[in-house]
């Protein structure tokens, strides 16, 4: 009879943080454990508030699965002799795993036969394993930091307190450090008094229902946000919908209770995303709009508690968020006492790097770089992005940034609006920043596009040029995100760039810099980098790794003709054109290959009509392949290509291409190998797997 097992490991308050990945990680170390040890099990389900780890095995079974353990010994002819006698080998083996020699069976491997001791384990009784099993998993839990704490060694995210488990009814013995396991739990650490004893597994649900726990975080999680929507409802308003704030308030609480709260209309003079930020990155709040998406004077906030006495908590929430506001609306004030372009100056005493100068040395990169790909890309206007460039990092001296770093940019637009800038140079302060993460948008002005690029391959090209580069996990200045951000704006902006000359153009502004790199080793270093990073991203986009590797095999500057290409390949191979093309590609490249690199392809020395007819093709459509290369029109070249199949066929129906005579046979080899070149100049069809 199958029974149900439930462990629980009581803790001082996990920080929310953590919460998530450990119960997953708990999840799968049991799924794991479990398959090891020959036991079956139903659906494992983690649970989780700040207070507790819990893992829930409904139907595990009594006893492990019996087990029919092999194990190989040498070759039978080394076992035994060709009397049948057993040898020095097989008396051996046989001795090491306990058996008599007569006790050993054969078995075959590839074809040979082994001798092998054949062994049946009886499975045992679960509750006879478990204590070893758990105790092996709650070690094993990795947490991002763990601590020990008295004069223990056992580590784990915050000190154990009490350990619960049981199989049904049963109690299984477990012991970490100090403590030992038991029936007893407790609940809400305010709203319950003292141990509780639970009888057996489903009784503990209801011992932690009945003491104000809500144990199952997907169910508290819908009812904190049900009861967020409420209160703001209420107010005339709806709740700021962020996915990550709901989670963390979700394991910052076990039973939560919403509640509205108001702060004075006079602090919304304040841009609303300072606001936000203050309420959600310092007091875990959901910032309230209204129909029309403007933000209200008020804030939900998540009790861990009951309703209780809710006026006083509301009043406190209250005075703390209005000395946050207080502080939002001096810096505000003082920031904007001046206009934008006076705090430039002072970016001279910040260090970007202490190799690379000031941010204000980054500044001046940046002015001439934004234009220098302005011109090259036909964005903006190079007065825009000169000016954007020179006031894109003004904002990390004001006061707000100081004290809400993730508003750089955001600042910077506010200011420059308020200092009478162009409005897409203020829009391109904020925007060259972006994409800040995956799946986030790109620039939308062109100015913006503009410094962003900038920014990106500036960042790039001084970090390669010092020869700091990622390395396995470690990447501390964010070169991959960088990489994959210039990726995505080249191609979702469709921007026709030599990314090579960019690189050599920003490398020539770190000349006052003592560099490890020249211009050529970063730019071609940094090229295999921004490629491996454009493979990922189009492996994303769903493209086929054989079509990706095929593009990417030629040295190709340009990104979006990459992808232009990578698209064109990856429609054809679902055409029926393709089968010819492939053909063409592959019977042109393996004879070409044989062809006398030193010597030039002749067409005089071609003397049958099928070759003739098969030249013919080729010059007839090379003027027009050429034409579809140039414009980028990569499937017009494919199918002339597939199109030579009838005329190839009919050539190699005709004649023999390794023929005695040299002239002749070098002339059909020729010809193939320009075949082939013309394939190559689209990509390397070998890497395409059929």
């Amino acid at each position: 009879m199958n029974r149900d097992l439930l462990l629980e490991i009581g803790v001082e308050e996990i920080p929310s943080a953590y919460m998530t990945q450990t119960l997953e990680n708990l999840r799968s170390l049991a799924v794991k454990s479990l398959a090891e040890n020959r036991l079956s099990h139903g659906e494992i389900k983690t649970m989780g508030t700040p207070r507790r780890l819990v893992l829930l095995i409904p139907s595990l079974a009594e006893r492990q699965s019996d087990a029919v353990v092999q194990n190989r010994g040498p070759r039978k002819s080394a076992a035994f002799d060709q009397s049948g006698n057993p040898t020095k080998a097989g008396l051996g083996f046989a001795r090491s795993q306990g058996f008599d020699i007569s006790q050993l069976t054969t078995i075959e491997a590839d074809g040979v036969e082994y001798v092998a001791a054949v062994r049946r384990e009886e499975g045992q009784a679960a509750a006879q394993i478990l204590p070893e099993l758990l105790t092996e998993i709650i070690q094993a839990i990795p947490f991002p930091r763990s601590m020990r704490w008295g004069y223990y060694q056992t580590r784990f995210a915050r000190p154990i307190r009490w350990l619960l488990c049981l199989l049904d009814s049963e109690v299984i013995p477990l012991t970490i450090e100090n403590i030992d396991s038991s029936r007893i739990t407790y609940g809400h650490r305010f709203l319950s008094q003292g141990p509780l004893a639970v009888k057996d597994v489903e009784d503990y649900f209801a011992q932690l229902e009945a003491h104000y726990v809500i144990l199952d975080q997907d169910r508290r999680s819908q009812m904190i946000w049900r009861q967020v929507e409420q209160a703001a409802a209420a107010a005339g308003g709806k709740p700021m919908e962020n996915a990550e704030l709901l989670e963390e308030v979700n394991f910052l609480v076990e039973y939560p209770t919403a509640f509205f709260g108001g702060f004075s209309p006079a602090y919304l003079d304040v841009p609303a995303e300072v606001l936000t930020t203050s309420m959600i990155e310092h007091q875990r709040y959901f910032p309230v709009f209204d129909r029309e998406g403007q933000l209200l004077p008020g804030f939900i906030g998540v009790r861990n508690g009951t309703d209780f006495d809710l006026e006083t908590v509301i009043a406190g929430n209250q005075r703390v968020l209005k000395a946050r506001l207080e502080d939002a609306l001096f810096f505000w004030r003082e920031d904007t006492k001046k206009p934008i372009q006076d705090f430039v100056p002072g970016l001279a005493n910040v260090m970007f790097h202490e190799r690379l100068g000031s941010v204000l040395d980054k500044v001046g990169r940046l002015q001439a770089l934004a234009v220098f790909c302005g011109v090259e890309a036909g964005l903006s206007t190079e007065q825009k992005l000169d000016r954007a460039a020179f006031l894109c990092k003004a904002d990390l001296l004001s006061n707000m940034v100081y004290e809400f770093p993730e508003l750089q940019g955001v600042m910077g637009r506010y200011y420059a609006v308020l200092s009478q800038e162009d409005q897409e140079v203020a829009d391109a302060i904020l925007e060259h920043y972006l994409p800040r993460f995956a799946g986030d948008k790109i620039p939308a002005t062109q100015t913006g596009l503009g410094i962003s690029l900038a920014e990106k391959i500036d960042n790039l090209v001084g970090c390669f040029a010092l020869n700091i580069k990622p390395t396995g996990s470690q990447d501390p200045y964010a070169l991959r995100r960088q990489a994959i951000g210039l990726v995505n704006i080249i191609l979702e902006a469709r921007l026709k760039l030599d990314l090579t000359r960019l690189l050599d153009q920003a490398y020539q502004g770190f000349k006052a810099f003592k560099l490890e790199n020249t211009s050529a080793q970063t730019t071609a270093d940094l090229m295999d980098f921004i490629r491996q990073r454009m493979r990922g991203v189009l492996l994303e986009k769903g493209y086929s790794y054989d079509v990706i590797d095929a593009v990417l095999a030629a040295p190709n500057p340009d990104l979006y003709d990459i992808l232009t290409r990578v698209d064109a390949i990856q429609g054809a191979k679902a055409e029926a054109y393709c089968t010819d093309l492939m053909v063409v590609f592959n019977r042109a490249h393996n004879l070409s290959r044989k062809a006398d690199p030193e010597v030039d392809f002749d067409e005089k020395n071609l003397i049958d009509a099928s070759e003739m007819t098969l030249y013919q093709q080729l010059l007839d459509i090379s003027g027009t392949f050429a034409a579809a290369m140039a414009d980028q029109r990569y499937k017009a070249a494919i199918e002339m290509i597939a199109s030579l199949r009838p005329s190839l066929d009919q050539f190699f129906e005709a004649v023999m291409v390794m023929v005695d005579d040299d002239k002749v046979r070098q002339a059909r080899l020729g010809l193939l190998n320009e075949i082939a070149k013309l394939c190559q100049q689209v990509a390397d069809f070998t890497k395409i797997v059929q």
